[in-house]
């Protein structure tokens, strides 16, 4: 069953939580500055970014290596600034897309690919679309909206604050949001006909993986793709979203075929390849900050301990 709103309880106005309400009123003020502005602040945020948090540059630094090893140690340096600067934006953009307007957006947006869907749709055949973690995609999640009834699923906040105002203003635009623990609701949800989104590209601790290529690299990656398009009998169909200048390009791919296989580790290897193919048309734009390949089938790390 998709997750509603909850009601906002005295509980969580009691004073522990004043400081998350007060981060989230700055948050939707920042929502609510022009776009212009926002793009202004958010690239030099991204940069201060980079500096205050060294974990996750160190992290991002050493993504980018094994990502790209024949890359000029140079350029894979731009790119870790870049990456950065895209970081700092997308916090705007996730915040505008929550709760502030997305008029400008819309006048911009480039849509391909409608017409997938739209024939999925004619069909009654549920459809699962999947995409990476980039900094845009809540906006173009939102841009989407506009075009079709799509559903997400998302992973929980721990801060009941948080997971108030982040579903709520989610549920703006969204056709119904699915914890990541309500494989059974999204399951009901894909054989009814609905459109499901999610991102499969980050190592999920206690789920069921394999170890996948990306990039060349295995990655522990959750097999919960193949699951759903076995169990529901779903399309599944790659979304790939990006910003260009003062633009948003969204490109709906045709639906993997076939799909589902019987082998859940060669259907996760075609999961890797989309998303690996999103992410080489706007390699800045993902989130490098993630340690996506710090699970090794020989149990040897690729990142420093230092």
């Amino acid at each position: 069953m998709a997750v509603e709103v909850p009601p906002l309880s005295r509980a969580l106005l009691a004073p522990r939580h004043w400081p998350t309400w007060a981060l989230l009123g700055f948050l939707v003020l920042m929502a609510r500055l022009p776009w212009g502005l926002q793009h202004g602040i958010g690239a030099p945020l991204g940069t201060l970014l980079k500096r205050i948090l060294p974990d996750r540059r160190k992290a991002a630094h050493r993504n980018l290596e094994l990502a790209f090893p024949t890359m000029p140690a140079e350029v894979r340096g731009d790119l870790l600034d870049d990456s950065f600067r895209d970081l700092g934006i997308g916090l705007f953009e996730f915040a505008r897309a929550w709760w502030g307007a997305i008029t400008p957006m819309r006048r911009t947006v480039e849509i391909e690919g409608l017409e997938h869907l739209q024939r999925l749709q004619e069909e009654g055949r549920g459809v699962l679309m999947i995409s990476g973690h980039f900094m845009t995609l809540e906006m173009c999640g939102r841009l989407l909206c506009d075009h079709v009834p799509l559903a997400g699923m998302y992973r929980r906040y721990r801060n009941p604050v948080m997971e108030w105002a982040v579903l709520r203003g989610r549920l703006r635009y969204a056709h119904g949001m699915f914890g990541n623990d309500d494989i059974r609701g999204a399951i009901r949800h894909l054989k009814r006909g609905g459109f499901l989104w999610y991102a499969p590209d980050q190592d999920m601790r206690g789920k069921d993986t394999v170890f996948a290529p990306f990039f060349g690299i295995p990655a522990s990656t959750i097999t919960a793709t193949h699951q759903l398009a076995r169990i529901s009998g779903c399309a599944v169909v790659p979304f790939f979203h990006r910003r260009e200048g003062g633009r948003y390009i969204l490109r709906i791919a045709p639906p993997l075929e076939p799909f589902p296989t019987d082998d859940a580790a060669v259907d996760t290897t075609r999961v890797n390849e989309a998303i690996e193919a999103m992410v080489r048309e706007a390699p800045s734009q993902y989130l490098w900050i993630h340690r996506r390949f710090k699970r090794q089938p020989d149990g040897v790390s690729l990142y420093s301990k230092g």
